[in-house]
C-alpha cells in the first residue's frame, strides 16, 4: 500500500476528518438557517452576545476568555453556539462525576507527616507555606524518608527503570502519555509479560491521543492477551466533544509500592535518542525510593479506579507492605498531582510559589513558553527584583506554530531582565525548576495552557534533598550547549511574522 494511502487511512486521520466534517455540517446548517430566517439569525447573534457576557463574568483565566471572545465577535452567527458546545465547561460531567467518585473512595489514604512538616517549618517558613499549599489544595503530603535520584537524560532513566522492573516482586503500575514499540518499549514489555506470567499484578494506563500515532487502536487487547491489565484514557472518538481536551499527560511508575518514577520521559525511542526527529532529545526524570512513592501509587490507583469502575485495595500497595525496614533520605519530598477537575491550577501555583520566594536565582527548563499574564508578571517581577531568572527552551521545534508562540513571549521577558536560552542541539522536553540551591521540582507539567489547565499532570516538589545539586549542575551543563537569545530579539522580525505570532498567541489557550 502506498505511504500516502497508509497515512490517509490512519485512525487519527479518519477520526479528525469525521470531526471536521461534523463541524462543517454544523456551520453550514447555522449559516443556511440564518440566511433564510431573519429571526434565527437574530437568535444566534443573541446567543453570541450572551455567551460573551457569560465569559466575562466567569472566573476563568483572562487569556482563555479573550481567546473565545474575539472569535465569537468575529463570527457572531455561530461563535456563541460553538462556545456553548465546547467552551463552557472544561470537564464533561460524566468524567467529573466518575473521577470524583474514585477520589472519594480513596479519601483518607494520604495523611500528613508531622515530622516532615515540623522540619520544613524550622528550616524555611516560606518553603513550609508552599508545602502546606500542596497538601491543602492537592491533598498530597510532604514526606521524609525518601531517597531521590535525578536523571539528566532519558537514557539514564531507562537503564535504571529496567533494573527496577526486573527486581519487582509483587506489582508494577505504569501510567504514560506516550508508548511506542521500539528499542525502549519492547524490553520493558518483555519484562512486564514475564512478571505477569509469574503472578505479579501488572497494570498499564496510556492516553489514547498521546498514542494515536504510535499504537494501533486495539493495543490494549494485545497487552491483555499477555496477562497485563490495561486501560486507555479518554479514547479518541469521531465525535465533537470537549472531552477530547482532557488528556492524561502523566508519567508514573510504581514498583512494589516503594520505588517510583516520574518526569518528562515517555516510553518511545526518541526519548532515549534512538531516533532523532528533532535533533538531540534532552529530558529529565526522578526516581523515588521510600515513603513519597505512596503519593504516586495513589495517583495511579485513582486513575485506574476511574477507568476500571472498581475499587482498588489501597492498603495492599503501601510502601511498608513489601519493605518493612525504615527508609532513608535527606530533606523533604512531596509528589503532587494536578487535574482539570477542581478549578485549582496546582501545577502553575507551585511554579509561581517557587518564583515568588526566590531570593538569588530560579532556573527553568521547559519545551514550551506559552505563559499567561500571572506567570509573565511573576517572572518579570523576580528579574526586576534582582533574582537571576533563566529559562532554557528548544532551538529545534517539534511543532512550528507552538514554537512561534513560545518566541512571541521572549521580548517582554527579555526587557524585564529574564535571560532566555535555546537548546541548540535539538529539543528540550525537560520540565524543571531549581531555586536557591534548596528547592526544585521535576515533573510532567509544561509551561503552556493545556498542561496548566486541561491535562492530568504530576510533579515532585523537593526541599533540601541532595539531588537538587544534580538538577542545578544539569542546568549549567545544558546552558553550556545553548545559545542566549539577544535582548533585541524581535528587532529584525518581519511585520508578517509578528502578525502571525500575535494571532497564534491570542489563540494559544485553545490550541
Amino acid at each position: 500500500m502506498p505511504k500516502f494511502v497508509r497515512k490517509l487511512l490512519r485512525r487519527t486521520t479518519v477520526v479528525a476528518l469525521l470531526i471536521a466534517l461534523q463541524g462543517y455540517v454544523l456551520i453550514q446548517a447555522v449559516l443556511r438557517l440564518s440566511s433564510h430566517f431573519v429571526y434565527v439569525y437574530a437568535a444566534f447573534e443573541l446567543i453570541s452576545l450572551l455567551a460573551v457576557l457569560w465569559i466575562i463574568g466567569r472566573q476563568d483565566n483572562p487569556s482563555y476568555k479573550l481567546a473565545w471572545i474575539v472569535p465569537i465577535l468575529l463570527f457572531p452567527v455561530f461563535g456563541g453556539l460553538f462556545y456553548l458546545m465546547f467552551g463552557g465547561h472544561r470537564v464533561p460531567r460524566t468524567m467529573l462525576r466518575r473521577v470524583r467518585q474514585s477520589y472519594t473512595d480513596s479519601a483518607g489514604q494520604l495523611c500528613p507527616d508531622p515530622a516532615a512538616q515540623a522540619w520544613l517549618q524550622q528550616c524555611s517558613p516560606g518553603a513550609a507555606c508552599q508545602s502546606d499549599y500542596i497538601q491543602r489544595q492537592a491533598g498530597f503530603p510532604a514526606c521524609a524518608g525518601t531517597a531521590v535520584r535525578y536523571f539528566p537524560t532519558g537514557e539514564a532513566k531507562f537503564a535504571a527503570l529496567l533494573e527496577d522492573l526486573r527486581r519487582a516482586r509483587h506489582f508494577i503500575y505504569l501510567e504514560y502519555f506516550i508508548i511506542q514499540p521500539g528499542q525502549m518499549w519492547d524490553p520493558i514489555l518483555a519484562i512486564l509479560e514475564e512478571k505477569a506470567a509469574a503472578g505479579l499484578d501488572v497494570r498499564v494506563v496510556y492516553d489514547d491521543i498521546g498514542c494515536a500515532y504510535t499504537l494501533p487502536g486495539k493495543y490494549r487487547e494485545t497487552l491483555r492477551a499477555k496477562g497485563i491489565r490495561c486501560h486507555v484514557f479518554n479514547p479518541f472518538r469521531p465525535v465533537m466533544s470537549m472531552l477530547m481536551n482532557n488528556r492524561d499527560h502523566r508519567k508514573i511508575v510504581s514498583i512494589d509500592g516503594w520505588v517510583g518514577y516520574t518526569g518528562g520521559v515517555n516510553l518511545a525511542d526518541e526519548y532515549i535518542n534512538v531516533t532523532h526527529p528533532h535533533g538531540r532529545w534532552k529530558d529529565s526524570a526522578v526516581r523515588l525510593e521510600g515513603e513519597a512513592v505512596w503519593s504516586l501509587t495513589v495517583m495511579f490507583l485513582r486513575m485506574w479506579d476511574y477507568l476500571d469502575g472498581s475499587r482498588s485495595d489501597f492498603a495492599a500497595c503501601r510502601p511498608h507492605v513489601w519493605h518493612p525496614a525504615p527508609f532513608e533520605g535527606a530533606g523533604v519530598v512531596q509528589p503532587y498531582g494536578d487535574s482539570p477537575l477542581d478549578n485549582e491550577t496546582v501545577g502553575e501555583n507551585v511554579y509561581l510559589g517557587i518564583i515568588g520566594r526566590a531570593t538569588r536565582y530560579v532556573w527553568i527548563t521547559s519545551p514550551y513558553l506559552i505563559v499567561d499574564n500571572e506567570m509573565v508578571t511573576a517572572l518579570c517581577l523576580a528579574a526586576k527584583s534582582g533574582v537571576d531568572v533563566r529559562i532554557i527552551t528548544p532551538h529545534v521545534a517539534d511543532k512550528w506554530y507552538v514554537h512561534l508562540v513560545t518566541q512571541a513571549h521572549y521580548q517582554q521577558l527579555l526587557e524585564a531582565g529574564v535571560r532566555i536560552y535555546e537548546f541548540t542541539p535539538g529539543f528540550i522536553h525537560a520540565k524543571s525548576f531549581v531555586c536557591d540551591d534548596c528547592v526544585a521540582t521535576v515533573g510532567t507539567i509544561n509551561l503552556d495552557y493545556r498542561s496548566l489547565y486541561l491535562h492530568f499532570e504530576c510533579g515532585v516538589w523537593m526541599y533540601g534533598t541532595p539531588c537538587i545539586a544534580d538538577i542545578r549542575q544539569d542546568f549549567l551543563d545544558t546552558l553550556a550547549v545553548s545559545q542566549e537569545v539577544p535582548s533585541g530579539f524581535s528587532g529584525g522580525i518581519s511585520l508578517a511574522k509578528r502578525l502571525v505570532r500575535a494571532l497564534l498567541r491570542l489563540l494559544s489557550p485553545l490550541m
